[in-house]
């Protein structure tokens, strides 16, 4: 799901990128400054990386010692990605990008508090990213546990409590599926969706200044990213 409309330029810069993860990087040569402002290429970019990240043929870009001499005073990160914490789902690693190229904002489950959604505003307002990226990933332990919460087959206490009951709302509003993991990919999905929504409700920058928005999830099998 996206949340900004495309301009009629965006729309036909992608047809100008190749397919291909490779060609398609090299549209974007190592650089401490904007690359682009079109929010369409930011994610074709990031497409490219995870194809490449999936296939087992990562260029690790953007990591030489020249290249991190060069954000030492700067920094024009070309996305914001909000994802979970979960070790397996690094953005930098799942997307194929370098130093510099991504703000990353982690929490378990994709949860906001005012310290995730201050972090993302610090990327939109000041960083003046194109676009924001709220990924979640498939088997999620997160939603796993809100879904016990709901289901009441276990107890959760202490601080995971907290981050189970702040997904709480999402499980109660995925439809019911007797396919246990099934409804868990129904829930992971709404509950990157649920977060882009509130992101726009809580953060006045994200609001106003109104960055292409985009609810996606990983899948932990099969390597690849999958907009929704």
């Amino acid at each position: 799901m996206e949340y900004a409309k495309l301009s009629r330029r965006s729309l036909l810069g992608l047809g100008a990128l190749v397919a291909t993860g490779v060609a398609a990087d090299a549209a974007f040569p190592a650089s401490a400054t904007p690359l682009s402002a079109e929010p369409a290429d930011a994610w074709q970019r990031l497409v490219a990386g995870n194809k490449r990240f999936a296939a087992g043929r990562p260029h690790h870009p953007r990591q030489d010692p020249a290249h991190r001499a060069r954000l030492v005073d700067t920094q024009h990160p070309f996305a914001c990605v909000l994802g979970c914490a979960d070790s397996r789902v690094p953005a930098e690693l799942v997307f194929d990008q370098g130093l510099g190229d991504l703000f990353t904002v982690r929490a378990v489950g994709e949860v906001l508090d005012d310290a995730v959604v201050g972090s993302v505003e610090y990327a939109v307002e000041h960083l003046h990213v194109p676009l924001l990226v709220v990924l979640g990933h498939s088997g999620c332990g997160a939603v796993r546990a809100a879904i016990s919460l709901v289901d009441g087959s276990s107890e959760v206490t202490g601080p995971v409590d907290t981050v189970a009951r702040a997904i709480e709302a999402t499980v109660r509003a995925t439809p019911r599926v007797p396919d246990e993991q099934r409804f868990l990919a129904a829930c992971v999905r709404n509950q990157t969706t649920r977060v882009a929504d509130e992101l726009t409700r809580r953060s006045h920058a994200v609001a106003t200044v109104r960055p292409r928005i985009i609810t996606a999830v990983y899948d932990l099998r099969t390597g690849l990213v999958a907009r929704h």
